[in-house]
């Protein structure tokens, strides 16, 4: 498999409505694809509009694998791309570190 970002444009306009799709999401992931995609985590983001997007690490066989898990899902699928090599400077923040950041 390969790695993948995927930005979700507009996808939400709540966070339980995002909730639900990420429910959705893992159980298809899991249960009908788990040998085509694997969700790696995301990061939400507020779009200019107000509705929620999000930034999306997943391992894939390819695109179009990732394109089915979004048609089956009912979310977007705004842009993918291939991963070509990672750079880490920090370890992600957990929630707490970033919640006393602020």
């Amino acid at each position: 498999m390969k790695l993948f970002t995927i930005r979700r444009r507009n996808g939400w306009r709540t966070s339980a409505e995002l909730e639900r799709a990420a429910s959705i999401s893992a159980r298809v992931g899991n249960e009908e694809m788990a040998d085509q995609v694997r969700w790696i985590r995301s990061y939400v983001v507020k779009e200019r509009n107000g509705e929620l997007g999000t930034v999306c690490i997943y391992q894939a066989v390819g695109e179009a694998a990732i394109r089915e898990h979004a048609r089956r899902v009912g979310m977007p699928a705004t842009e993918i791309n291939v991963v070509e090599t990672t750079v880490i400077v920090r370890d992600d923040p957990s929630q707490t570190q970033v919640e006393a950041a602020e």
